[in-house]
């Protein structure tokens, strides 16, 4: 049976929720591996025309939150400047050579391939090994700006919680939360571009306090302790958050109901539906809605 076509929207600005799994048994990413991974991660999407909004490096897959510029808002000057990043002066660019580039370094897909294999040639070659690291192809889900995208942010960023590594979610120095709090470049590599207007406020620090306690509310951390808290039953809300959902990474399409409404007369040719389909609410997200039926 043939695979169904990936959802992408390459005519304008789409946030996409990335998530690719190793191939090998047990944990391969540890401490040396994740950070080789995340360094491969900032080196390329210094040149792709993207911004990071989040990430969570776990011991047998990864998790990436990115916006995806077209290619039509890329310039010729930026295509050269990149091309200078990622080359030097090793390379000369020629001008023909132009839209190839521009058009490569726009695709999630090429992306999300060059992270892939550049880790797995250099975890190759320190092993000594041959063959694939990663299981097929990564997952996409894309995500509407806003409410939904930082939502899904927090979803990835409560992973270690859910995996029950960190009490807190900043304590865990391989997502997006914790490089926020570790790093004193906030603002070089990761986006705060939500699309949300209260985070447009004058300094990272009131960004990522605000950030945080969206995160704990969200996951059910008690702000004092940095526990999960006891009230039984916890609201459905905060069930989505602390257990492993899968509107979050097989939805295809989440967001509000006219935005999924839309993706379904995007992809008709992909979808091919029998009968007319319609957005599904998430329980406990009342206001997001996802492509798919899931639980």
């Amino acid at each position: 049976m043939a695979r169904m076509s990936r959802f992408l929207i390459p005519h304008q600005q789409t946030a996409y929720h990335v998530i690719s799994r190793t191939a090998l048994d047990g944990y391969p990413l540890g401490e040396q591996e994740k950070s080789l991974l995340l360094t491969i991660i900032q080196q390329l999407s210094s040149v792709y025309f993207c911004e990071v909004l989040g990430f969570c490096l776990m011991g047998n897959h990864f998790h990436l939150l990115v916006t995806m510029r077209p290619e039509d808002e890329v310039s010729d000057d930026e295509v050269r400047e990149s091309f200078e990043r990622r080359y030097g002066d090793e390379y000369t660019l020629m001008t023909g050579q132009i839209p190839f580039y521009r058009q490569k370094w726009t695709s999630l897909s090429e992306y999300v391939k060059e992270i892939k294999q550049g880790f797995t040639r250099a975890y190759n070659k320190k092993r000594g090994r041959k063959g694939t690291f990663w299981a097929e192809r990564f997952k996409s889900v894309i995500v509407e700006k806003g409410e939904t995208l930082i939502n899904c942010l927090a979803y990835i960023d409560l992973n270690p919680v859910r995996a029950g590594l960190v009490d807190r979610p900043e304590e865990y120095r391989w997502s997006s939360l914790g490089y926020r709090f570790r790093s004193s470049r906030k603002d070089e590599f990761l986006s705060w571009n939500l699309g949300l207007k209260e985070y447009n406020v004058k300094t990272p620090k009131e960004r990522l306090r605000l950030y945080r306690e969206f995160v704990y509310a969200r996951g059910g951390v008690d702000l004092g302790k940095g526990k999960i808290l006891d009230a039984v039953p916890l609201p459905e809300s905060v069930e989505r958050f602390i257990q492993r959902t899968r509107f979050f990474t097989d939805a295809g399409i989440i967001g509000s109901r006219e935005f999924v409404r839309q993706g379904f007369e995007l992809f008709r040719d992909i979808i091919r539906p029998k009968r007319e389909r319609k957005p599904h609410r998430i329980q406990g997200l009342d206001s997001i809605y996802s492509m798919k039926r899931l639980t």
